[in-house]
């Protein structure tokens, strides 16, 4: 694609990325094909490439408006079409760099910005979204059908191992897995504790970052992507074997740490490494002696892989894969490579659009009779949950001794 970046723009690291990733794009509109936006609405500019030639359009001088917002904002980044692009055109990067563009240039009503501000102040932190959370669980037999359905019951986490082996490894605990599904990291805990590793939550460590990255807000990312890493860093000099990532849309953003710390001198070499160390839990567990942590009973699985997962970190059938080796029935999902809907704030955001494509997707999850869907995301599970009429748990809790069948 032929460029003309305005000169100012092109001088800044930012500007030089986009110039670069948009010169790859040849036009041919593959990732139209599978983009969720675009087979929902049937409109160019809420597809791949109608939104690349938007942010072509904004970075070469041209009108940005709230229409352009709105494009923009539609996009899940499900990276669906990074998998199916022929030319390897980078759209994740490049739709960040228009979604910060804009939100310099383009005021939102008053109405957006506090809600999306007080996501930004609630999410990323454990202890006021824990403390948000119980109260609309204390209410919840109160609530409406709908909302009531939104508000996970309360969860046990039951024990966590001790750190008594040789092999250690390092779990994200992230911001708000712990208070909607703390049994999810326990019993990665448990399970590797099987396996003869030891893992460990580093005090200091918390949002990866992920949520202020996607509404805008990159500067306040990084800040948070510096203090993980800071978190870490000891436990990486003393020998830490990997960093496991427990929800897909955590490993998606800390593996790109390095390409967001890159112009910081402080931080870009810790970056690379932390990245480097960085393993989806289905890469360790793949690793080792699955056969073992097969249950007398296995039921039948259908396995809803995270877009964050396939396509952000080209892991599509990893998880299918030890389930299979774990002896669990695994059932037939047609269009496994289309998001769920939820895309972090998304469903929160666009919640018109993510409840379509839940439906599509439980629909394709539900066809051929699962006992339990499984998938490897905690938003993607809360999201599905909310209107399955399967239980939906994270993978690891099937194979975790502490599992008590489906409706556990």
């Amino acid at each position: 694609m032929q460029t003309n970046i305005v000169d100012e723009l092109k001088q800044t690291a930012e500007g030089a990325e986009a110039d670069r990733i948009l010169r790859n794009c040849v036009h041919c509109g593959f990732c139209n094909a599978t983009c969720p936006t675009y087979q929902l609405l049937g409109d160019e500019l809420d597809g791949p490439r109608g939104r690349i030639y938007q942010i072509k359009d904004m970075l070469e001088g041209g009108e940005v408006s709230r229409r352009t917002q709105l494009h923009l904002d539609r996009c899940l980044t499900c990276r669906n079409c990074e998998t199916t692009c022929p030319s390897g055109v980078e759209y994740g990067k490049l739709v960040d760099i228009g979604r910060e563009m804009v939100e310099q240039r383009v005021n939102r009503p008053w109405g957006e910005r506090l809600f999306r501000g007080l996501l930004r102040r609630v999410l990323p932190y454990p202890a006021r979204f824990g403390a948000l959370l119980r109260t609309g669980q204390t209410v919840r037999p109160l609530l409406p059908t709908g909302l009531r359905a939104k508000v996970p019951r309360r969860q046990h986490a039951g024990e966590w191992p001790p750190a008594r082996h040789q092999r250690r490894m390092l779990v994200l605990q992230g911001c708000v897995q712990p208070a909607m599904a703390p049994r999810i990291n326990a019993a990665a805990a448990r399970v590797l504790d099987r396996l003869g590793i030891s893992l460990i939550a580093a005090e200091g460590a918390g949002c990866c970052g992920a949520v202020d990255q996607h509404l805008g807000a990159p500067a306040d990312a990084r800040d948070r992507m510096r203090a993980n890493i800071d978190a870490w860093w000891p436990h990486v000099a003393a020998g830490a074997e990997a960093i496991v990532m427990t929800a897909s849309g955590c490993g998606a953003i800390v593996r790109e740490y390095a390409h967001h710390l890159a112009q910081d001198p402080d931080y870009a070499d810790k970056a690379d490494r932390i990245a480097a160390m960085t393993k989806d839990l289905s890469e360790v567990v793949a690793g080792e002696d699955v056969a073992s942590l097969a249950p007398a009973a296995p039921p039948p699985v259908a396995v809803q892989t995270p877009c964050t997962l396939q396509h952000a970190q080209g892991l599509p059938r990893g998880v299918n894969g030890l389930l299979e080796r774990a002896g669990f029935p695994l059932t037939e999902v047609a269009e496994a490579h289309l998001c769920c809907g939820s895309a972090g704030t998304y469903s929160i955001l666009q919640p018109e659009l993510a409840e379509q494509l839940r439906d599509r997707k439980l629909a394709n999850l539900e066809a051929d009779q699962p006992a339990v869907i499984a998938t490897a995301n905690i938003g993607c599970l809360h999201h599905l949950a909310s209107a399955s009429q399967v239980p939906v748990k994270h993978w690891v809790e099937l194979l975790d001794p502490a599992h008590e069948g489906p409706e556990a």
